[in-house]
């Protein structure tokens, strides 16, 4: 299989193997460090310079893009870092172009926003679904392209993941969250009904790549069916791109700033 973070234009579901690993935990926990150390110095940087980024992340239902946001997110300011779970829209939001309601939790600057699922849900659920017309979902493709290219033109980088599972794994984790009451809660009657639906979703997941994974927004597809691989992986195609271009040296602070505080702080010694 060709590296993730290479752009896959055109590239087919079936050509990755979900079920790549890695040798031990021991691994896992080295890499995860690491990766995540270098996440941190991204949003420090992404700060300070006041730069902005978008993550999307779609999948099927679980395909573990919660576990890959909250390895994402676990080691950065709460401050600097947003994350968007995009649910049905309201019947106010229903009113108005699809992408308005997903516009406005575009990040401010100096901040990160991770979306957990997207503007995409128009290509995949709203069209297997019914929810939008046959015209609606098929000029979705030029406008999200467009939307992207927009953000991309404006300095904000679009990193799109696509975490990719067995039929077969799927089942084994629902079956995992029914047994677990702890996770009962995410099961809904739509998890299942969409389940029946694995091959028109398989469907729309490709013609999805075929149509919207572009050189200034690529796709990139993420052997799922191992939780710890699928994690590394993800944050490796992040922190990899959201570098690109981007001094992420610990920033100094300013040295006049440094001055002032070391003066307060000898005045306030020498006051107590």
């Amino acid at each position: 299989m060709t590296r993730s973070i290479e752009t896959l234009t055109g590239s087919q579901l079936g050509d990755i193997d979900p079920d790549q690993a890695l040798r031990d935990r021991e691994e896992y926990k080295y890499l995860l460090d690491k990766l995540q150390e270098k996440m941190l110095q991204i949003q420090l940087a992404y700060y300070t310079q006041g730069r902005r980024a978008v993550i999307v992340l779609e999948g099927t239902d679980c395909a573990g893009k919660g576990g890959i946001i909250r390895r994402l997110t676990q080691p950065l300011d709460v401050r600097g870092v947003q994350v968007c779970p995009i649910g049905a829209p309201s019947a106010e939001e229903h009113r108005q172009h699809y992408l308005q309601r997903l516009w406005r939790r575009l990040p401010s600057s100096g901040s990160i926003a991770i979306f957990d699922r997207s503007w995409y849900g128009r290509v995949l659920v709203e069209r297997i679904e019914g929810y939008c017309s046959q015209s609606a979902w098929q000029r979705a493709y030029a406008e999200i392209n467009d939307f992207e290219r927009m953000l991309h033109d404006d300095g904000v980088p679009v990193v799109k993941l696509l975490p990719v599972i067995t039929k077969v794994e799927q089942m084994r984790r629902f079956e995992e969250r029914l047994r677990n009451p702890r996770k009962q809660w995410k099961i809904t009657s739509e998890d299942i009904r969409n389940w029946h639906r694995w091959d028109d979703y398989q469907l729309a997941f490709q013609e999805m790549l075929d149509k919207t994974s572009t050189e200034c927004a690529p796709w990139h597809l993420i052997p799922g069916n191992r939780k710890w691989f699928a994690r590394i992986e993800a944050l490796k195609v992040v922190t990899e791109m959201l570098a690109q271009g981007v001094d992420i040296s610990v920033p100094l602070m300013d040295q006049k700033l440094m001055k002032q505080a070391i003066e307060m702080l000898h005045r306030e010694l020498k006051g107590s």
